[in-house]
């Protein structure tokens, strides 16, 4: 069966994929507003909340799907070996990142998460064959310097990095790139990508309940007991941000972000995606009185500018791609 992407012309086809992916990096931007919020009145270990927020995407999910299209629960048993080791790979990069915040700070910690572009791109071009122009290339330097500057790394009150933080920062990078390379795999294997999000959440909410049980609370943010899993108590309130957290910007998110992967490069897609630090800032300005100095506002444009770039010079190859075709 010919993929609904393929139906699609090329211009229409990046058009379409980008306003998905668009709306996926602006929606994605609030769960570090309602994070932040758990995390400072609540105190909850990060590995923890990561471990509760999979899994409430799995509740939100799996009724929801049985009711709008039960025929989405179903894969086909070739699949689960492939779907496992991508759950797999969202634990892990939800592991090296908690990590990485813990040693580099927030700032620091987030710029070397966004070096996913580069890793994404180069791996894409490896690995799926995607092309790797100087437009794209030059896209992925733009939105790395604009999120260097958004994520206030280059500020004075910066800590040095010792060589543990900075590898397990790219780690994480790395850990985002094959999160998305792994989807956009998961769409050319025929898997709708609100499959793939409930298969992926389920088995990354396994493994890391066994990260946190097996860690003996030896990795920063994980705990050691099951009774520490109910840490929230009868904070009704805590609880409910953490599942709005979950049925909320990760569904949407996470399920725009692969449906955007059905209709863009992978590298394409996770450019776009380096607008979510831009989105979060102006979120934090808003709702938390956080205010933006010129050095985010000229990060946020330099990021603006590789993403609208990139739309440009993708949209001139599909026409003389076009052109050039019999």
């Amino acid at each position: 069966m010919t993929h609904p992407a393929r139906l699609l012309p090329a211009r229409a086809q990046l058009t379409r994929g980008y306003s998905i992916a668009l709306v996926s990096a602006a929606v994605l931007s609030t769960t570090a507003i309602l994070i932040r919020y758990l995390t400072v009145t609540y105190q909850i270990p990060a590995l923890l909340l990561a471990f509760w927020r999979d899994l409430f995407v799995v509740v939100t999910l799996l009724p929801s799907l049985a009711l709008i299209r039960p025929s989405l629960l179903r894969v086909d048993r070739r699949h689960l070996p492939y779907l496992l080791l991508y759950g797999l790979v969202l634990a892990v990069f939800n592991s090296f990142w908690t990590l990485s915040v813990s040693l580099n700070g927030a700032a620091v910690a987030t710029l070397l998460a966004y070096c996913s572009a580069g890793f994404t791109a180069l791996l894409g071009w490896w690995l799926l064959r995607e092309s790797l122009g100087w437009g794209k290339l030059l896209a992925v330097a733009l939105c790395l310097a604009g999120c260097a500057l958004v994520s206030g790394a280059f500020a004075s009150s910066s800590p040095s990095l010792s060589l543990a933080g900075i590898l397990t920062g790219v780690l994480t990078g790395l850990g985002y790139a094959a999160y998305t390379l792994m989807g956009r795999s998961a769409s050319q294997r025929g898997l709708n990508p609100w499959t793939s999000i409930l298969y992926t959440f389920g088995f990354a909410s396994l493994f890391l309940l066994a990260f946190n049980l097996l860690s003996g609370g030896r990795i920063p943010g994980a705990v050691s007991s099951l009774h520490d899993f109910l840490f929230l108590g009868s904070h009704w309130t805590g609880w409910g941000i953490l599942f709005l957290l979950a049925a909320g910007p990760t569904v949407v998110g996470f399920g725009l972000y692969n449906l955007s992967l059905t209709l863009l490069p992978s590298s394409v897609a996770n450019l776009v995606a380096t607008l979510e630090p831009v989105f979060t800032a102006v979120s934090a300005w808003f709702l938390l009185g956080e205010r933006l100095g010129w050095i985010q506002v000229a990060g946020s444009l330099l990021i603006l500018g590789g993403v609208v770039f990139l739309r440009l010079y993708e949209g001139r190859q599909a026409a003389l791609e076009r052109v050039s075709s019999p």
